[in-house]
């Protein structure tokens, strides 16, 4: 029975940790210096720097941990880029909570998707292409592009067309391995630089 107990306290403790609020105000003024490249809403005026506002809690922390992990293995394990490694290099578990915590709770900027992208990205977006394995980003990411938080899956709606550009293109060439389970790698390896394209703009308004 005490064994029990003991396993019992134990998993409480863990989930506790795993489940960690972050407090959105502090986040505010620990994320000054992420404004200069997110905006200090979390809204990207830059095109190639992703847009935070309105983005999941856990898929931030998990970004924000593999950065961090980056740093610390010298890019062998996590998520590698020589700007966000330094970053997130210095913070604490509770500093990276609270700044996910802020840019969630902001309201994601719209995009806009060109008029001759939106037939065929609807498409590729809703049914993907079964001949050659691709699976349909709505499997995954819902109708509108937001994803869901308990299953790990970003919210990609109204993201920067050339964001979402690089990070796909960066998945085909394993430059970006961190999707879970391999999934993104392994679904934009079968993509043509056409698919990637038609892909991003329509994503983009999604709202």
């Amino acid at each position: 029975m005490k064994n029990i107990s003991l396993l019992i306290c134990l998993l409480l403790s863990f989930s506790a940790s795993s489940f960690a609020q972050g407090d959105a105000e502090k986040g505010k003024a620990k994320s000054v210096a992420c404004g200069a490249c997110h905006g200090a809403d979390g809204n990207s005026a830059i095109s190639m720097n992703p847009k935070l506002a309105g983005q999941h809690v856990s898929y931030l922390v998990k970004q924000l941990n593999e950065f961090k992990l980056a740093s610390q293995t010298g890019g062998k394990e996590g998520r590698n880029n020589a700007v966000m490694n330094g970053m997130a290099a210095a913070l604490s578990e509770q500093d990276i909570q609270d700044i996910a915590a802020y840019f969630s709770s902001q309201t994601g900027s719209a995009g806009e998707t060109p008029e001759d992208f939106v037939e065929l990205g609807r498409k590729l977006y809703n049914g993907g292409d079964l001949e050659r394995g691709i699976t349909a980003c709505i499997a995954c990411h819902g109708p509108r592009g937001n994803g869901t938080s308990l299953s790990g899956f970003p919210d990609i709606s109204g993201q920067h067309t050339d964001y979402i550009k690089s990070q796909l293109k960066a998945f085909r060439s394993g430059d970006r391995n961190n999707s879970l389970n391999g999934m993104m790698e392994d679904i934009a390896k079968k993509m043509t630089d056409n698919d990637i394209e038609v892909l991003a703009n329509y994503i983009s308004g999604l709202h």
